[in-house]
């Protein structure tokens, strides 16, 4: 499982401007190995709330490309969304300050506008935010911030949702790579990658990277919104962009991508009482903090399916934090109820 191929050298020519601390670290969890029964397969955690920009989070790794890419069209104003609490406005308007460019948020309230977490962060940082009540209002008001940025002489670049574009997933094509060298030094093949998936930048990067780099792992997304149908016929035309950038003929179905919906509950940024018991035992066993949005649901994917006994002892599985600290302190609620119950 070299990483030694052509599909390294292309990466490597794309435009990057660098935020990260790279390679992030990859540790065994053997304290939470024990918790879960002496059936449990060896379980590493790839720390990509490492990753160093603004509290960290895997939306650097695709921010490197896109701000790379966002310089080399002399851009001045990066615009981009989410919700209130969104990781990735927070690791935008951190990597705008660091280029040296303006940076505009369109944030919707859905599930509220305290000033805490993460959009504490992105004022602190120095980005506009314009916050707007649902989801669907977002992109008219992105439309209207272009409008008025162009009017006034500026250049905006528009960073999608999660940075989920064929550029932004570049940054999970690279991360294959890093992950396949750290496993080689560790000796280890192991049978599943897991990490949160909703935007599908990260699964459709990992997904591209997989091939590309003839990974020995399934890249097993657990959704933290949206169907597995719905979920995988997104995933798999970014996947084939993704490829295509890099100038491979390789395509993916949707029935090539793999993802677990059993884990949403309620809803999108709604914690659920599995993924809330993942969160304590990490934190208690590997003093790893999680997030009730993304992190907490897919280790909760993770427990599952080693308690159903998908592995065995002898097996190893790796889990890839992707980070969203702040908006720990967004979600008081539910960890107040972890602490009392």
């Amino acid at each position: 499982m070299g990483t030694e191929n052509k599909y390294g050298a292309k990466l490597n020519a794309f435009p990057r401007f660098a935020l990260t601390f790279l390679p992030t670290p990859l540790v065994r969890a053997t304290n939470f190995e024990r918790a879960l029964g002496d059936r449990a397969p060896q379980i590493w955690i790839k720390r990509d709330d490492m990753t160093g920009l603004a509290y960290g989070g895997n939306k650097s790794r695709k921010l490197e490309y896109l701000v790379g890419d966002a310089l080399a069209k002399g851009a001045t104003v990066l615009i981009s969304e989410g919700a209130a609490q969104s990781n990735h406005a927070r690791q935008t308007a951190a990597a705008a300050a660091l280029a040296g460019l303006s940076c505009v948020l369109v944030l919707d309230t859905r599930r509220g506008s305290d000033l805490t977490g993460n959009l504490l962060l992105d004022r602190l940082l120095g980005a506009e935010v314009r916050l707007v009540e649902g989801s669907a209002d977002r992109n008219p008001e992105m439309a209207r911030v272009v409008e008025e940025l162009e009017a006034a002489g500026e250049r905006p670049y528009l960073v999608p949702t999660g940075g989920s574009v064929p550029i932004g997933a570049l940054g999970y094509a690279n991360c294959v790579a890093e992950l396949l060298g750290q496993l080689e030094a560790e000796s280890l093949r192991p049978k599943r990658l897991y990490f949160p998936t909703g935007s599908q930048g990260t699964q459709a990067g990992l997904a591209a990277g997989a091939l590309l780099f003839e990974v020995p792992f399934e890249v097993r997304g657990v959704a933290v919104e949206g169907t597995t149908a719905e979920l995988t016929a997104a995933a798999a035309p970014l996947t084939n962009e993704t490829l295509a950038l890099l100038g491979s003929a390789l395509t993916v179905s949707p029935d090539d991508i793999s993802i677990d919906d059993q884990h949403v509950g309620d809803g999108y940024a709604i914690p659920t009482e599995n993924g809330m018991e993942a969160i304590g035992m990490l934190a208690r066993t590997e003093a790893v903090v999680l997030d009730p949005v993304y992190t907490g649901k897919a280790l909760a994917g993770l427990i599952a399916d080693v308690r159903e006994g998908t592995f065995g002892p002898e097996d190893a599985i790796v889990f890839l934090h992707t980070g969203g600290g702040p908006s720990v302190f967004a979600n008081l609620d539910a960890y107040t109820a972890l602490l009392e119950g």
